[in-house]
């Protein structure tokens, strides 16, 4: 399964509006995705509310999987963006 650990980059983490921006595109791309961070807790990636339990602050490493490459790819690229300024 591909996964990729990524750097979250908002100012705010992953936090308000970067994480609905998160879970939106995560939804938008039809394949399940979760997100794991650093504690071990893993949520769905289209859940705002699962986002937003992970507590996942700037600077900090989230791990994404997925069956889709290219989801994980498009999630990570996300990520590695400070959402807080689009």
């Amino acid at each position: 399964m591909p996964e990729r650990t990524v750097r979250i980059a908002s100012r705010s983490g992953l936090h308000a509006r970067p994480a609905a921006l998160f879970s939106e595109a995560a939804a938008a791309l039809g394949v399940p995705v979760t997100v794991t961070n650093a504690a071990g807790s893993t949520v769905d990636a289209a859940s705002i509310l699962g986002i937003l339990t992970l507590g996942a602050d700037h600077g900090q490493e989230v791990v994404l999987r997925s069956e889709s490459a290219e989801a994980v790819d498009a999630l990570a690229a996300m990520l590695a963006r400070d959402l807080d300024d689009e």
